[in-house]
């Protein structure tokens, strides 16, 4: 009985740990995303974690990815790599088998100006929800990032903030 009761008594710690190692494998898995330019999957990630468990940092670490999608082809733009940002419009845009019988023929350029476009509309609707919830909390994680930004002018898209990675 003893036995019983110990074990209901850890469940909810053990859910809390658990769910602290899932959310700190997501924030590890976007920043392997994000290293490798795999800017879907990191957005599909964010998402993932948003829906499995919504919390603050989700929305920032969402936010902060669809900044990272908008800040990346700008680089590229301006070293006028439009391959570049080709290959970042077949990377979120294409993902199935059949995209290879199938594939995209847009201008960079255009495809630059649909994703700026598109990722800072989402933006926007993140970060309102992420402020809901704690502002606290979201304003120390948005400081962190422009710390972070700041300390990595030329490739802050590339990972997150080391502070968000436990």
């Amino acid at each position: 009985m003893y036995g019983l009761l110990a074990a209901f008594a850890s469940g909810p710690a053990f859910a809390g740990g658990a769910a602290d190692a899932i959310a700190d494998s997501n924030v590890t898995k976007t920043n392997l995303y994000l290293m490798a330019g795999d800017y879907h999957r990191a957005l599909e990630t964010c998402q993932r974690a948003i829906n499995e468990m919504p919390s603050v940092g989700g929305y920032i670490r969402l936010t902060y990815v669809y900044q990272a999608i908008d800040g990346y082809p700008e680089q590229l733009s301006q070293e006028e790599r439009w391959m570049a940002v080709e290959h970042l419009y077949l990377n979120l845009a294409y993902r199935d088998i059949e995209d290879l019988v199938d594939p995209p023929g847009g201008l960079a350029r255009m495809a630059k100006e649909m994703i700026q476009t598109s990722v800072r509309q989402h933006f926007d609707a993140s970060a309102a929800m992420a402020v809901r919830p704690d502002k606290t909390e979201s304003d120390r994680l948005w400081q962190q990032q422009m710390q972070w930004r700041t300390a990595h002018p030329n490739g802050w898209w590339k990972g997150m903030p080391k502070a968000w990675l436990r």
